[in-house]
């Protein structure tokens, strides 16, 4: 999924940069990266504890995949919705 945002958003305007492409590839790295280093955690509870947060950044990925939908910078052929 990663890779995916990755592509997508490199066809977002320039002047975006540094906002929503920003925002979505920071939280699309997240959600891989706090599974891992839970993962990496001595008990199920911290572990359960990094999962809930790599939930936190699916949803905030899913709503600026909406937004950037709503926007025009996604559509039928590059939406990964």
């Amino acid at each position: 999924m990663v890779t995916l945002v990755y592509e997508i958003s490199i066809s977002f305007p320039k002047e975006e940069t540094f906002g929503i492409t920003s925002q979505m590839r920071r939280a699309a790295i997240s959600i891989p990266s706090n599974i891992a280093e839970g993962a990496s955690r001595q008990s199920n509870k911290e572990y359960i504890q990094f999962l809930y947060i790599a939930l936190g950044s699916v949803m905030e990925l899913e709503t600026q995949l909406v937004i950037t939908y709503n926007l025009g910078y996604l559509n039928e052929k590059n939406s990964i919705l």
